[in-house]
C-alpha cells in the first residue's frame, strides 16, 4: 500500500524491504519462511565462503572499497583506494595532429576510408596510444587458527544497510564477522565477535602486487606503503599508504613487523584506512600517511556502534528513497547464486527488484563525494592489467554508469562524474586547441586518472570526437530531473565549451550540404573491407548527429533559462538545423551512417547499437512522435540480434521500453540475468566484470515501469506480464516529479505523484484516470485518449487513481 509515510516507514528499521509485498498468480506463491533471507528480501547470501573474486561481495564509500571474501581459515578483503592509477600526470595530446588533419578529412570526403584510417593511426592519435589502467591497492589477509571443520554457514550482504555478515560454528563456537564502508568516517569497518569469551584470535597482514612494502605503525597498527606502477613508458608516481588498527575487548592486541597479531580477544573492530598522494590529474604530491592516518585517527576515537549508526544512517538517506515490488515466490528463500543459475527469472519475481536494488547499492558506493566517478568496474579491481584498462570508456559505458542515478533517485551520486566533466574541459581544451586547431574542449572515446582527451587505442576505435560532448548531456539531465538553476549556471559553461568546439569543427559536407563531424566514426563499427582491413573513419555517422541535436537544444534551452549567450544560442539554432536528419536505409533500418551501406555493414551484429541512441538515452526516435522512425528502430535491433555482452545487453532493455514492447525488454532482463551475464555475487559480466552492465539493467527495470521524457510522464508503460501486481515507490521523473504506483492483474490501481518544483504535468496511463489532492478533484484537460494535463503546485502530493 502507498502511505504517506513510505520513506520513513519500518521496511528498513526492520529489515523487511519492500518486496515482500503483493503475491504473484500462475505458479508463483509466497514463500512461508522465507529462511533463506531470515526476513529480508533485499539481501543477497550465499552457504559458503567465496572461492573467486567475482563471489566476493563488494562494499565501498566512493573513494574506499573492498571484496569481502567471508572465508573461515582466512579471510581476504580485496582493497582498492579510487585514485590508484598507474603512470602520472601526463598530457597525451599528439603535436603531429593538427598538420595531418586536413589531409585525413580530404581523403574522407574522398571516400578513401583507409588512407584517412592509416593516416589517423600514423599521426592522430594521443602519444602514448594507450592510456593508463586503474589499479588494485592491495589485500588485507586474516588468518584465524582452529580445526578445518566448521558449520551452519551463511554470508550475506544486506542492501538496505550496506553491511556483509559472515557467520559460522566452527569448535564449538559461533563466530560473526560484519564489514562496512563508512562514507561519513571515511574507512572500511570490520568487527569480529563470538559467543564465547576470548574466542577472537587472529593473524592480519598486508600485501600488494604493486611495488610496496608493509610495517608495524604502532603497537596496534599496520601499514602498507607502495606506488603504483609504470605503463607505456610512464612511470608510476601514485604512492598510497593503507593502515590498519584493532582495538580489542578483552585480549591482547601486538604487531610484530608488518603482522596484527590479536590473541584472546572478546570482540575485536578492525578499522582500514586508505590514502593517495592524487590530488588531481595534475598534482600527485600530496601525502599519503596524512590522508591515512587523519581518518584513522577520526575513526578510532569513535565505538563500533557509534560508527556503524553513522553509516547505516548516511546510506539509508540516499537508499531508502525508493522501495520496489514485482512480486514473490518461493524462490527467494533460496541462496542468491543458486537463483541465478536456475534461470528462471519468470518463477521469481523478487530476483529482478534485487537486482535493481543492487544497481542503486553499486552506484551509492562507488559514485560519492568525496571520491571520483565510477569506472568500468566502478572501484572494485583485483588487478595491475584489468580488462580495457578499467578506465572511463565514454562512447558508452561512463555514460550508462549514470543512467539510474536520476530516475532511481539517487541523484547526489552524479556530483563526482560532474567532476570528472570539469576536469575534461581543462585537458579538452588543451586537445582542442592541439589536435583541431578550434576553441572550447573536445574528449574522444576513453579517459582515465590523467584526464586524457587526445584519440587513443586505434584509430579504428579512438577518433571519435563526441565523447565530452555526450557527457555535457548529463549535466542537462540533472537539471531536467532536479531544475536546479544554481547547478545549471555553475555546469553551463561546460556545455558551452562542448558547443564552442563543434561550431569551430563541424565541416559542410560537399554532397549534401549539412553540417558533419570529420573525422570521426559509429563506435567500434567497421562500415567497409577497403585493402582487406575494416575500416571506421567518417563523416557525420548517425550518433553524432543524434547527440550534437541535443547538446545544441540544451544549450539553447539553458543559455535562455539562465539569460546568457543570445548570439551564440542564433548561432547554435542554425547550426542544429543544418545536422544530418535521422535515414531510414534500404532494409528497413536507421541508417547508422549518412550513406545507406550495404553488405556485411547493414548486417552487422556488432554489441555497440550506437545509431539507436536517439531512443535512448535520447527521445529523438518515438513511438507516439515518430512512428515511422520507431518501426525502423525495431528494425535494427532485429538485425543487431539477440547476442550481446552484459552492457548491450542492459542497453537493448532500455531500447525496448522505450519502444512500448514490454515482452521484448522483459526478455533482454531475463537474458542478462542469466549466469553468462551475472556473476555468482550479481557483478555485470561483459565478460568479463564490468559494471555498466548493472547499472543499465536497473535503468531498464525503471524505464519499464516509468518514463519522463518528450515532457511527459508516463505509468507503466512496458510493463511485462511476468509482474502483474507489484508496486514501487520513490522514483523520480523529469520536472521535479517523485512517483509511487500500485498495480493488479496489469493495470494501475492508485499513484501518487509529489510535485517539488509546481510545474504543469502530462500525465500518460493506459486507461483513464482522475486526480484528487488532498481529496478534491484536480481541473484537468484530456487532449487525448490516455493524457491529462494539470497545474501542479510546488511540494504538493497528487492521488490518481482509475476513472470509474
Amino acid at each position: 500500500m502507498i502511505n504517506d509515510g513510505y520513506t520513513r516507514r519500518g521496511v528498513l528499521a526492520t529489515g523487511l524491504g519492500a518486496a515482500a509485498g503483493s503475491l504473484l498468480a500462475t505458479g508463483v506463491t509466497a514463500a512461508p519462511a522465507r529462511a533463506g533471507t531470515q526476513g529480508n528480501p533485499l539481501t543477497l547470501w550465499y552457504t559458503r565462503p567465496a572461492a573467486a573474486w567475482l563471489e566476493a561481495l563488494p562494499v565501498g564509500c566512493g573513494r574506499l572499497g573492498a571484496m569481502v571474501f567471508g572465508g573461515v581459515a582466512t579471510e581476504r578483503l580485496q582493497l582498492n583506494e579510487d585514485s590508484v592509477w598507474a603512470g602520472g600526470p601526463h598530457d597525451y595530446d599528439n603535436p603531429e595532429a593538427l598538420a595531418a588533419l586536413p589531409e585525413i578529412r580530404r581523403l574522407v570526403w574522398e571516400d578513401k576510408w583507409q588512407a584517412a584510417q592509416n593516416l589517423a593511426d600514423r599521426k592522430f592519435l594521443g602519444k602514448p596510444s594507450e592510456q593508463a589502467p586503474y589499479q588494485v591497492l592491495g589485500d588485507l589477509t586474516l588468518t584465524l587458527p582452529g580445526s578445518a571443520e566448521f558449520t551452519e554457514y551463511r554470508r550475506e550482504l544486506d542492501l538496505t544497510r550496506a553491511v556483509t555478515t559472515v557467520t559460522y560454528v566452527r569448535d564449538g563456537v559461533r563466530h560473526t564477522r560484519e564489514v562496512f564502508a563508512s562514507n561519513p568516517d571515511q574507512v572500511i569497518v570490520m568487527r569480529l565477535a563470538a559467543d564465547k569469551p576470548g574466542a577472537v584470535t587472529f593473524q592480519a597482514a598486508f600485501s600488494s602486487p604493486q611495488t610496496s612494502s608493509g610495517s608495524g605503525a604502532g603497537p596496534d597498527t599496520i601499514a602498507l606503503d607502495g606506488i603504483s606502477g609504470d605503463t607505456q613508458g610512464l612511470k608510476g608516481e601514485v604512492r598510497f599508504r593503507a593502515l590498519a588498527k584493532a582495538r580489542a575487548k578483552g585480549g591482547a592486541v601486538r604487531t610484530d613487523g608488518g603482522t596484527l597479531v590479536v590473541e584472546g580477544a572478546d570482540e575485536v573492530t578492525l578499522l582500514i584506512s586508505m590514502g593517495s598522494s592524487y590530488r588531481s590529474y595534475q598534482d600527485v604530491g600530496g601525502d599519503p600517511a596524512e590522508v591515512a592516518g587523519r581518518h584513522l585517527l577520526r575513526a578510532s576515537g569513535q565505538p563500533y556502534e557509534v560508527l556503524l549508526r553513522k553509516h547505516v544512517r548516511d546510506y539509508q538517506r540516499l537508499f531508502g528513497r525508493v522501495e520496489i515490488d514485482l512480486g514473490t515466490s518461493e524462490a527467494v528463500a533460496l541462496p542468491t547464486d543458486e537463483r541465478i543459475a536456475r534461470k528462471q527469472l519468470d518463477t521469481d519475481p523478487q530476483l529482478a527488484a534485487l537486482y535493481f536494488q543492487f544497481g542503486r547499492y553499486l552506484l551509492i558506493s562507488c559514485s560519492r563525494s568525496p571520491g571520483y566517478a565510477a569506472n568500468l568496474q566502478g572501484i572494485w579491481n583485483d588487478s595491475l592489467t584489468p580488462a580495457w584498462e578499467s578506465k572511463y570508456t565514454i562512447n558508452i559505458n561512463c555514460e550508462m554508469n549514470y543512467w539510474p542515478a536520476g530516475p532511481a533517485n539517487i541523484i547526489e551520486c552524479m556530483d563526482p562524474l560532474f567532476d570528472l566533466i570539469k576536469d575534461l574541459s581543462e585537458t579538452g581544451a588543451r586537445t582542442a586547441r592541439a589536435q583541431y586547431g578550434a576553441g572550447g574542449w573536445v574528449a574522444h572515446h576513453n579517459t582515465d586518472g590523467w584526464r586524457g582527451t587526445a584519440p587513443v587505442d586505434f584509430a579504428f576505435y579512438g577518433v571519435w570526437p563526441t565523447g565530452g560532448a555526450w557527457l555535457c548531456l548529463t549535466l542537462w539531465e540533472h537539471y531536467l530531473y532536479t531544475g536546479d538553476e544554481r547547478r545549471l549556471r555553475e555546469h553551463f559553461p561546460l556545455i558551452k565549451g562542448s558547443v564552442q568546439f563543434f561550431l569551430d569543427t563541424l565541416q559542410t559536407d560537399p554532397r549534401t550540404g549539412c553540417l558533419v563531424t570529420n573525422p570521426s566514426h559509429s563506435p567500434e563499427v567497421g562500415h567497409h573491407e577497403d585493402g582487406g582491413e575494416n575500416v571506421s573513419i567518417c563523416a557525420g555517422p548517425t550518433m553524432d548527429m543524434q547527440i550534437l541535436r541535443d547538446l545544441f537544444g540544451a544549450f539553447a534551452e539553458a543559455s535562455e533559462i539562465l539569460g546568457q549567450e543570445d548570439e551564440m544560442r542564433a548561432k547554435v539554432r542554425e547550426a542544429r538545423a543544418r545536422l544530418v536528419p535521422n535515414q531510414i536505409g534500404h532494409l528497413g533500418q536507421i541508417q547508422e551512417w549518412q550513406e545507406d551501406y550495404r553488405g556485411d555493414a547493414a548486417l552487422s551484429r556488432s554489441r555497440h547499437i550506437s545509431h539507436l541512441w536517439g531512443l535512448f538515452p535520447s527521445h529523438q526516435i518515438d513511438p507516439r512522435l515518430s512512428p515511422e522512425l520507431a518501426a525502423a528502430a525495431r528494425r535494427t535491433l532485429e538485425l543487431r540480434g539477440e547476442a550481446g555482452a552484459g552492457w548491450s545487453l542492459a542497453w537493448k532493455i532500455n531500447f525496448w521500453a522505450r519502444l512500448l514492447d514490454a515482452p521484448q525488454a522483459y526478455k533482454r532482463l531475463s537474458n542478462l540475468l542469466l549466469p553468462a551475464r551475472t556473476a555468482p555475487n550479481m557483478f555485470d559480466l561483459h565478460p568479463p566484470f564490468q559494471i555498466d552492465g548493472n547499472f543499465g539493467g536497473t535503468s531498464g527495470i525503471t524505464e519499464m515501469l516509468l518514463q519522463s521524457h518528450a515532457d511527459q510522464v508516463h505509468l507503466l508503460p512496458a510493463l511485462p506480464a511476468a509482474w502483474p501486481a507489484g508496486s514501487y515507490h520513490g522514483l523520480r521523473a523529469r520536472g521535479g516529479f517523485e512517483v509511487s504506483v500500485e498495480w493488479a492483474a496489469g493495470s494501475l490501481v492508485r499513484g501518487r505523484i509529489r510535485s517539488d518544483l509546481g510545474r504543469k504535468l502530462t500525465l500518460r496511463t493506459a486507461k483513464p484516470v482522475t486526480v484528487t489532492d488532498r481529496g478534491r478533484p484536480v481541473k484537468v484537460e484530456r487532449p487525448e485518449a490516455g493524457v491529462l494535463v494539470f497545474d501542479t503546485r510546488r511540494g504538493a502530493t497528487y492521488d490518481v487513481t482509475p476513472s470509474p
